[in-house]
This record gives C-alpha cells, structure tokens and sequence, in this order.
C-alpha cells in the first residue's frame, strides 16, 4: 500500500511503472522467502501492534496460504513488466501514475486476504481489491469498459456485504473476529439458526465474488473490456483468492462436519459447479471475441475448482488447490498472447486472427502451448490438476463426475481450435510479419514455460498442495487453523 502512495506521486511517464515492477519483484522475494518458512515451521503468526490475538489483528501463514500469496507474487512479477508497453499502448500517459497506483492497491488487497487471520480484515482487504479494480476495468479504451465497470461494482458490492453481514452474524453469536477464534467457538453455537444463516451469508457472497456460475454475470464483460495485462492479472489471481476465501471458511473456520454434515453444501456446490463448466464451455465457444471466450472459460475452470472443494475429501481439496495454482498460469498465459495480439491489432475479435500463425508465429506458439494445458493435454499443467480430481471422483466412486471432467475437456478442445483453425488454416488480407517486441513476448514465454515445467516437475506444487489439504483437514478435526 505503501508503494502505491509512492506511484500516485510520481511524474506520469515510465516511472511508476518500473516503481511498480520493483515493488512487485520484491514481493514475490518476500512471499517465496515466507513460503520457505511456512513449509519448514508449519505456521507463521504475526501479530499486529503487539496486540494478542484474538484481540488483535493476526497475521498467519501456513502452507495453504502460503501457496496463494506466492503464486499472487508471481503472478505480478511477470505481468508488471509486460504491463508497461501494453498499457502504454491502451491508457493515455498522463493517467500512469493513478493506474499504477491502483495495480499496487489490487495487490496489496489480494496478499492481505491470503494473509489475514481476521475474518473482518478479509472483507477490508476485499473492497481495498474490488475499489482498485472497478478503476482498473473502467480504464479500458472501449467505452463499455465503464458500464463493465459498474456491473462489477454493483455485484461487488452485493457480495461484499452479504460476506460482512455473515461475519457480523459470526460476531454476535462468538464474540470474536479472528478465525482460529472463531473455529473454537462455532461448535459451542454451531445448532442455532443464526450460524446457519452466517453460513449462507459468507457462502454466497464469497461466491459471487469468485464468479460461480449463475452468479458469474460480471465477469465476462469485467474480462473482455478491462485492458489487457490488467485483465491478465485478474484472471490469474482475483478469482482465485476468492476460491481460497471460500476454502478458509469451509474447511477451518466452520470446519467440515458442519459444512457438510449440517449443511447442504454438497447439494449446493456440486450441482453448480457441474452446469457452470458445462454450460459457459458451451458459450464460450460461440464467442466471436476472445478476450470473451476465454472469460466465459474462466467461469468454466471455476467449476474444476468448487468441485473439488465441494468433494469434502483430502484428495479433492488437494485437486483444488492445485487447480487454483495451475490455471492462474495456464490463463496468465492466454491473456497476455491475447495482449500481444491487442497490441497490434487493437482488437481481440476472432476475425484479426487470420493468418496470425504466420503473422505472430510466437505469439501464436504460445496461445497455442496454454490452449493444450487448457484442455488438459500430458506434460501440462492442467493435466496434473485434472489429473488429481479425476482420481479423487474415483476415489468417491463418482463415475458421472469423471465423465462431466471429460466432456469439459473435450469443450476446450472446441473452442481453441475454433482460434487455432482461424491462425493457422484461413489466409490473411495482408501477409506480412507483424511479431510483437520481445518485452511483451518475454512474459509470455515465461508463463508458457512455467505451464510445462510444472507440468513435467511436479514435486513443489503437487507437494505443497497435498500438504496444505492435510493440514485443513487435521485443524478441522481439533487443531487451531
């Protein structure tokens, strides 16, 4: 937060953005240095002013966490230097110093909710995100940004406060904000209705801000008109903190015997998740813009993941976990070939892709390369994730599941060879090579290779994750989260 007050001071021009980069590679130094603790101590606690917790304001890290708040600094490290010509490209110069003031506020609310062990200080952390966002989106070159804009800040908004009255309900019954507090006390009121109703509250606003079908109306528009490395990074990461919110409440906070013994969240999610992938697979594919369609597909994912959080099973929070981690990278990716191509064509529409495969043989190399871990194609990424929940279907006995997991694939396959087809089988008017320049390509590649290298090395991802889903699991059975 700091070095986004520093931003908003500095002259417009190239400065804020190569502040922004610095701050962002210093993250990601602080968050792979506390992830090495987390996973060598088990738990971090930081305790703000001094001030004992649960009345003070803690801090906690501990391996779940620990996996999003690096994956969060990753994220930002690559995109920051892919944001400078982009957006140089997108949003008038003179704006760069507020725009780069809000990328820093976006992050630094999406590493305080990985961090916080204070239920209302993920919801201020969540406005300090959603306000840097809404300015983000509404920075878009096409006039719809605006409108996309307000959308999002309407069911933000709504989400926002249904989250805030479930944590004042909380409140009233425990007398406590702070969640290994508040995994104490739940069971001692856990029979009344008002806990039930905290439940549904927090349930269906972290929902909606995590964009589960039907609740996901803001996203594609938020994702098709917001400029392109801010889209990338939204995708990569917004979501994905939300999934990990949704996570925390389920698993630790409420702990599983009440969130699935005394509630229906089986019913719940489940089903939605299943006809959300189903369905936007459908839609995506008859999206003439691709920035769209890959909007639509990202509340598709969003289904692989509440699924396997939805299972209630080690394995299938293990498949979440790991999916969260996987599609942050393989979408990161997608997003910012698409920003290559917006950057010299201005536009994302499927009809600027003719011929691309000659035109921009990198760029499309690399849309190429995250379309396969996408769908999920061997020494990929998104194998190992579907991998993981296809065996925690069978572990469960859940045959169907296994066949939705295939047929979404199958969908992907659809609707990225709908593009590839386009690029690399339909002639272009103008034939000339139009590659885009190395800083924007760089970032991109190094996605692409992160896809398979943790496609092929699975031992830190596949690791951590297995550990953190363990250790939801045995805090959940008595142990303080």
């Amino acid at each position: 937060m700091l070095g986004a007050a520093v931003a908003a001071l500095l002259p417009a021009g190239r400065l804020p953005w190569l502040w922004a980069t610095a701050v962002s590679w210093f993250m990601l130094y602080a968050a792979a240095t506390l992830a090495a603790q987390a996973m060598d101590l088990g738990v971090l606690s930081y305790w703000m002013g001094g001030w004992t917790p649960p009345i003070g304001i803690e801090y906690r890290l501990d391996p779940a966490n620990a996996l999003l708040a690096l994956l969060i600094a990753l994220l930002a490290a690559v995109v920051l230097p892919f944001a400078g010509p982009s957006l140089a490209a997108e949003v008038p110069e003179r704006k760069s110093p507020w725009l780069y003031a809000a990328l820093l506020l976006f992050l630094a609310g999406q590493m305080g909710i990985a961090v916080t062990g204070d239920a209302f200080n993920v919801f201020v952390f969540l406005e300090i995100s959603s306000l840097a966002t809404y300015t983000l989106i509404g920075l878009g070159r096409n006039r719809r940004a605006l409108t996309a804009s307000f959308s999002y800040l309407i069911m933000g908004t709504v989400g926002a406060t249904f989250f805030l009255i479930g944590v004042g309900l909380l409140y009233a019954m425990t007398g406590t904000l702070n969640m290994a507090d508040l995994a104490v006390r739940i069971p001692e009121v856990a029979a009344t209705r008002t806990v039930h109703t905290a439940y549904a509250f927090i349930v269906v606003g972290v929902c909606l801000k995590l964009a589960l079908f039907p609740l996901h109306l803001w996203l594609p528009n938020a994702y098709t008109y917001a400029p392109s490395a801010v889209t990338a990074l939204m995708a990569a990461t917004a979501t994905k903190v939300a999934i990990y919110v949704l996570i925390r409440f389920i698993y630790t906070v409420f702990g599983p015997a009440f969130s699935f013994g005394d509630m229906p969240t089986v019913q719940l999610l489940v089903p939605l998740a299943i006809v959300g992938l189903l369905s936007t697979s459908v839609v995506a594919i008859g999206q003439a813009n691709i920035k769209r369609m890959l909007a639509y597909s990202s509340v598709a994912q969003i289904g692989y993941m509440v699924l396997g959080i939805g299972m209630a099973s080690t394995l299938g929070l293990t498949a979440a976990l790991l999916h969260v981690f996987n599609h942050a990278l393989m979408k990161g990716a997608l997003f910012l070939a698409l920003g290559c191509i917006a950057y010299r064509f201005g536009t994302t529409q499927i009809d600027a892709f003719r011929g691309l495969g000659r035109r921009m043989p990198w760029t499309m190399a690399a849309f190429v390369a995250g379309g396969l871990s996408l769908i999920g194609v061997p020494l990929t990424v998104g194998f190992i994730s579907k991998w993981y929940l296809v065996s925690a279907a069978i572990e469960l006995g859940w045959w169907p599941i296994v066949a939705v997991i295939i047929v979404g694939s199958l969908l992907a396959v659809i609707y990225i060879w709908r593009v590839v087809e386009v690029a690399y089988l339909q002639p272009a008017e103008d034939t000339s090579r139009c590659e885009a320049p190395l800083a924007l390509l760089l970032p991109t590649w190094v996605l692409v290779g992160l896809n398979f290298w943790f496609g092929i090395d699975t031992r830190v991802t596949v690791g951590i994750a297995e550990r953190a889903a363990t250790l939801l699991f045995s805090t959940a059975a008595g142990g303080a989260p």
